[in-house]
């Protein structure tokens, strides 16, 4: 009898075998398609030589990840490299912000008014992220809080709506920044918590960047993978799990998966009936012959631009997807990776991606709006556009299994299930079967290619095997 299975090979799928695997445990992990991945694939979308990432592209957690900073994936080949600035947000009139290493740097770009502001807000938790990532990702086997009183700072920040946060702000430059960050998980910004993940990913960015990984995201999982095969563990490919019967025994079965196809491949009924899926996104990959021509000068050296402008525009656009319809100008999150790594594309050519939001299973084409959006930015975009692929709701769902109706955050961030997903139990990654267990994004500490729903998920898993092989 194996001591675990792990069904999919996603970043918390693979995390959670290697997590095992490396206590000396056996373990094998089954995945539905013919690659090893999830949300963290490189593929040729458009032109041959031209590299793309279809979902997670950069990685503000990844690097910074306790799961991953535990482990020596640089043997396997991961690679992190750093733009010139993590993120740059730009306005019509060819200003940015810009969300720089330098705290410094990021206060100044903000304007004279709410630059020490902004140094206010972040100063009590610089240097503490490995400390305070510990403790915000952390499942709740890990124990008491390392840092409690930096962890109840971040968490008066962060609870309340980034609303709330911006209210500190007199400009609207610092306002959009935050705003475009807590945009990230797809929620109106008046939202419980979405303080919490706009300051996450400041901190991030000024801790370790926000960076991409040489080659594509793919080297992320394949780093996992090649780790774990040392370790013992196997991977097995094009295997669809439709029940626990197809799988070998084990004393432990780690989904990771929606919750809606865990319950139904493990015979659990509605057990997540409750549970809901949010908006999705509508993305496009470019091949494009240039760089991409922003008015803003520091979009152009950023590997991340976000494109609202204001926090009311932005805060518009999260109103319309979350009302079903999709926004006239979405608020966009793009990445331009050849800035940084030139070997995803042919000399001289570049490959670039953006998102903008819509209702979740939404089937009409945001394509038109995304570019119009772009123009205002960059002044001549489409004529670089060599080739694009689109992917809305039914594309991305059909991609990964996860993103139901096209929900790249595997559940929605609303409610109570912000806090208690999937939901109120005391240890989220455990179900009705005893042997059962959940590490997907739809677990804490959500969205992210971090690794640490799987980390925390193996932690429950383990104490159960210890448990049987008594």
């Amino acid at each position: 009898m194996l001591d675990a299975v792990v069904i999919g090979a996603g970043p918390n799928g693979l995390t959670a075998a290697v997590e095992l695997a490396r206590r000396g445990m056996s373990v094998e992990v089954f995945e539905a398609r013919d690659t090893i991945g999830g949300g963290a694939r490189t593929e040729e979308l458009t032109l041959p030589g031209f590299r793309h990432d279809p979902c997670s592209a950069v990685h503000p957690t990844g690097i910074g990840s306790p799961a991953f900073r535990a482990l020596p994936l640089e043997r396997y080949g991961l690679e992190w490299l750093h733009p010139e600035l993590p993120m740059a947000h730009p306005f019509p009139d060819g200003s940015a912000a810009v969300l720089a290493r330098s705290v410094g740097e990021t206060a100044r770009s903000l304007g004279v008014r709410d630059a020490g502001t902004y140094r206010r807000l972040v100063e009590p938790f610089r240097g503490k992220w490995d400390t305070l990532a510990r403790d915000m990702m952390r499942g709740v086997l890990e124990g008491f809080p390392r840092d409690p009183v930096t962890l109840a700072r971040f968490g008066l920040a962060g609870v309340p709506p980034v609303t709330v946060l911006n209210s500190r702000f007199r400009d609207e430059k610092a306002r959009a920044v935050l705003a475009g960050c807590a945009a990230h998980v797809i929620h109106p910004l008046s939202g419980i918590a979405t303080g919490a993940i706009a300051l996450t990913f400041v901190l991030a960015a000024h801790a370790y960047g926000w960076p991409i990984a040489r080659g594509g995201s793919q080297a992320i999982p394949d780093a996992l993978a090649g780790y774990l095969r040392d370790q013992g563990g196997e991977i097995h490919t094009d295997y669809e799990v439709k029940r626990l019967d197809d799988l070998p025994p084990a004393r432990a079965y780690i989904f990771d998966t929606s919750p809606t196809a865990l319950a139904r491949i493990a015979g659990l009924g509605n057990a997540f009936s409750r549970y809901r899926y949010g908006p999705s996104a509508f993305k496009i990959d470019y091949a494009l012959s240039g760089p991409v021509p922003w008015t803003s000068e520091a979009a152009r050296r950023a590997g991340t631009v976000h494109v609202g402008p204001t926090a009311a525009d932005i805060g518009r656009a999260l109103r319309d997807v979350h009302q079903g319809r999709a926004p006239e100008r979405p608020f966009l999150i793009t990445s331009q990776p050849t800035l940084t790594d030139p070997s995803r594309a042919p000399e001289g050519k570049h490959t670039f991606w953006a998102y903008g939001h819509a209702p979740n299973g939404w089937t009409g084409n945001l394509t038109d709006a995304v570019e119009a959006q772009l123009e205002r930015f960059a002044p001549g975009f489409r004529d670089l556009v060599l080739a694009r692929a689109t992917a809305g709701p039914p594309e991305l769902a059909a991609r990964n299994a996860n993103y139901v109706g096209g929900d790249i955050g595997v559940g929605s961030f609303s409610g109570l299930q912000t806090l208690l997903r999937p939901k109120p139990r005391r240890i989220p990654y455990a179900t009705s079967h005893p042997a059962v267990f959940l590490c997907s994004s739809a677990t804490p500490p959500g969205g992210g290619v971090h690794g640490m729903c799987g980390h925390n998920a193996a932690r429950a898993a383990w104490r159960r095997i210890r448990e049987t092989r008594r």
